[in-house]
């Protein structure tokens, strides 16, 4: 019995024989294609009673032979017209090529809904951290000592090098430029109060945000998003293993214990850079200004730089996880949410410093 599918044109019309199913088109189907592009044979009539099966490929090769539409007349069986009508109804490829991009207000409401969602995000997994604590409070056993550890090493004395690299450069770059400055009006000696408020208040804090989020922050949600591409996540739910106690809150407490040492250690590294250039700059030497260092910076400027880092540090965790936890089984996603992990940080962590800015504008400055 002759199975392959064959095509002949008798008495003005198009009569199929055999089966018309992938694997017997396949073999002669270069052949078939051209015999059926070669003739104006979508103006005749097609008689498929004779075709003991039909396949959707087959179907599919049929309709864009008619061209997308039904021929004169069709002699075919139920099924057949069945899945002919199947693949009628899917759209063609010129349809969805020429759907009409989204407008401005359009694409203003899709951000709209996912500011939303993420935001419904962040409190759910905020939520969720405090629960595991209530947890770990009561079973202090099973506390992830080891995650903690591991991620207090990565996230903190790894950004050490990098952070007193910068600092440093800062702290000369603000005393070099500040000299040029003070010594035309001849108040050289107030190098120290500009250095000592700007760095240990202000610049060393957002600085060293900048960088973690930019280092660690992105590892975090690299790291969780990885998890979720090899099932990871999965696995651990499957053991009876709670993701968020494992995967999330070491990571949350590492950075938020971690910051402040690193917003202490960069300002440091920063005030001993300006040090060196106001040395080389005004020839102020290091015991004047380390003595006057003291004086005109009070103690509260130092509190709230580091109480900036520890706000900083929970920040810059919290979204990373978040972002980590929303990506899908595929690389885009994983790239995608890693760059809305660091610019959403970035973003956040500036507007956490203008509020702090805002509630101690009256706080640690020394008043004349």
């Amino acid at each position: 019995m002759n199975l392959s599918p064959r095509l002949q044109v008798e008495s003005g019309k198009v009569v199929l024989t055999g089966q018309w199913t992938l694997s017997e088109l396949l073999p002669g189907l270069k052949e078939l294609e051209a015999r059926l592009a070669g003739d104006d044979l979508a103006t005749l009539p097609w008689d498929l009673s004779s075709v003991s099966r039909l396949d959707s490929a087959a179907a599919v090769l049929l309709w864009r032979t008619w061209n997308e539409r039904w021929p004169v007349e069709l002699v075919a069986s139920e099924m057949q017209r069945r899945a002919l009508e199947r693949v009628a109804a899917m759209p063609s490829a010129e349809a969805s090529s020429t759907l009409s991009t989204p407008g401005l207000v359009e694409r203003v409401g899709y951000l709209v809904l996912a500011l939303f969602d993420n935001m419904q995000g962040l409190v759910v997994l905020y939520g969720q951290m405090l629960l595991d604590l209530v947890h770990l409070v009561r079973h202090p056993s099973e506390m992830p000592w080891r995650e903690l550890a591991a991620n207090i090493y990565k996230a903190g004395a790894m950004a050490l090098p990098v952070t007193a690299l910068v600092g440093f450069l800062i702290g000369v770059t603000i005393s070099y430029l500040s000299a040029l400055q003070l010594r035309n009006f001849g108040a050289d000696l107030f190098i120290v109060n500009i250095l000592g408020v700007s760095i240990i208040r202000e610049l060393g804090p957002v600085l060293v945000a900048v960088l973690v989020a930019g280092r660690s922050g992105s590892a975090m949600t690299a790291q969780i998003g990885v998890m979720r591409v090899t099932e990871e996540i999965d696995a651990l739910s499957a053991m009876g293993v709670s993701r968020s106690i494992r995967v999330v809150l070491p990571k949350l407490l590492a950075l938020t214990v971690v910051m402040p040492m690193l917003v202490l250690w960069a300002s440091a590294i920063a005030l001993l850079g300006g040090m060196f250039s106001a040395l080389l700059q005004l020839g102020i030497p290091f015991p004047y200004f380390v003595e006057n260092l003291q004086r005109a910076v009070p103690v509260a400027n130092l509190v709230i730089g580091l109480g900036k880092g520890l706000v900083f540090g929970f920040v810059i965790a919290w979204v990373a996880c978040h972002f980590g936890l929303r990506v899908k089984p595929n690389t885009e996603s994983l790239s995608a949410n890693t760059t809305r992990s660091v610019v959403t940080a970035i973003t956040l962590v500036i507007l956490v410093d203008a509020v702090f800015a805002i509630m101690t504008r009256n706080v640690g400055i020394p008043q004349l």
